[in-house]
């Protein structure tokens, strides 16, 4: 009888070590993952100059503590080896709004003209009108 137990007790043993390969993912796998891109987020943040409140508005998906850990990580090796922060190139205001209202705002509104813009249509439109009339 227990020779019996010992292939049905291997076989199932090889089948849970393939879930990696089925698709299912482990539940400490997935926290590890959150936990190291929290992490990588808040360094980001930090070495991009942002206050971690800001970094929080920015990624409010991202695990709270594992975004400080990383920036509070980042601002120590900064402060240790006397590095200077990089000025984000987005900004900030605009980084905070989703996608999909700012290009609905600009579909909304009509593109602002400069003064020299707005002259350089109106001759043009006086310049078609007499052109018509003559």
């Amino acid at each position: 009888m227990r020779l019996g137990l010992l292939p049905s007790a291997l076989g199932v043993a090889i089948l849970l070590s393939g879930c990696d390969q089925l698709g299912i993912e482990d539940p400490a796998k997935v926290a590890a993952a959150k936990e190291a891109e929290g992490k990588a987020i808040g360094g980001a943040c930090r070495n991009a100059m942002r206050a971690i409140e800001d970094c929080y508005a920015l990624n409010p998906k991202a695990q709270k503590a594992a975004v400080y850990d990383g920036w509070r990580e980042m601002d120590e090796y900064m402060r240790e080896n006397k590095l200077e922060g990089t000025r984000p190139v987005v900004a900030h205001g605009a980084a905070s709004k989703p996608a999909d209202s700012a290009s609905q705002a600009e579909e909304d509104e009509p593109p602002a003209k400069s003064a020299k813009g707005e002259k350089a249509d109106k001759a043009e439109k006086s310049d078609k009108g007499t052109k018509s009339k003559g």
